[in-house]
């Protein structure tokens, strides 16, 4: 490609600016309305939220949760409908983004970009189902077990959570999983753009462990099974990063001998 064919595909910034106008209204309309579907089945969304809960209480019967606020559950369920909305809208979103982003990329870096974009929902998915499935249950378990009988003398210590309290916990939970389990994908990213090299994670493993338990403890409430349950699984991404930065090393390496071999003399014979 000549440098006169790349000015005459040179869109004028003015275009590219309309264009992103036109992503940002698509990405807000489809933010709007399954913000709106979102809320209008509030409720049934929080019952499946409640199943972690339900799960940790085993043969309890008569649970409850609290609001202390008259308007407390209706921005319960605001925040739970923002929160649906961006998870259900995030298709719309990632395409929005590649449509914007893929004319200015060669064909090779299409096509290289495109698996992380689809990866990265995927990493979300595992990290939210394990919040939902193990986490949750084992720190609710934990609290619940903290409550005692009343009777000879002493209260009655009975766990009644806040809605609000609740749905942020879990909320919380699966936005730090999620955002930790994308770690092969910045690392690949980071390794692809020459930014790090698997030598120099591994070097950096011990320094790792500090840093994954350092955010775990920022990102999870304070309990020992939300932050070694946030922390083990994402120091295994870190090992997988580094064998995906290897691959990605190795493959460069390959390619390179490729192209030195091709120019070799009488290597067209």
């Amino acid at each position: 490609m000549t440098t006169e064919d790349i000015d005459a595909s040179r869109a004028p910034l003015l275009e590219h600016l309309v264009e992103l106008r036109q992503r940002l209204l698509y990405s807000f309309a489809a933010i709007a309305v399954t913000f709106v579907v979102c809320f209008y089945f509030a409720d049934d969304i929080f019952r499946v939220l409640l199943v972690p809960f339900e799960t940790a209480a085993g043969d309890k019967t008569n649970l409850r949760l609290i609001f202390t606020a008259p308007q407390e559950f209706f921005f319960t369920q605001l925040k739970l409908a923002l929160f649906g909305a961006l998870f259900f809208a995030f298709p719309v979103l990632a395409s929005q983004i590649y449509m914007f982003v893929a004319p200015g990329l060669y064909k090779n870096e299409r096509g290289a970009f495109l698996p992380f974009l689809l990866a990265t929902p995927i990493l979300f998915l595992l990290g939210a189902s394990l919040v939902y499935f193990l986490i949750m249950p084992l720190a609710l378990e934990f609290f619940i077990g903290m409550e005692q009988p009343g009777g000879d003398g002493r209260a009655a210590i009975e766990l009644l959570p806040r809605v609000s309290e609740y749905l942020g916990l879990i909320m919380t939970l699966i936005f730090a999983f999620g955002l930790c389990f994308q770690l092969p994908v910045l690392m690949t990213l980071l390794g692809r753009a020459g930014l790090v090299t698997a030598a120099q994670l591994r070097k950096g493993r011990k320094y790792a462990v500090v840093i994954v338990f350092g955010v775990a403890a920022v990102l999870t409430p304070p309990d020992i099974i939300s932050q070694v349950g946030l922390g083990i699984p994402t120091l295994l991404l870190y090992e997988i990063s580094i064998l995906s930065v290897a691959l990605i090393e190795r493959r460069r390496r390959e390619d390179k001998a490729a192209e030195a071999a091709a120019d070799e003399p009488g290597s067209g014979d």
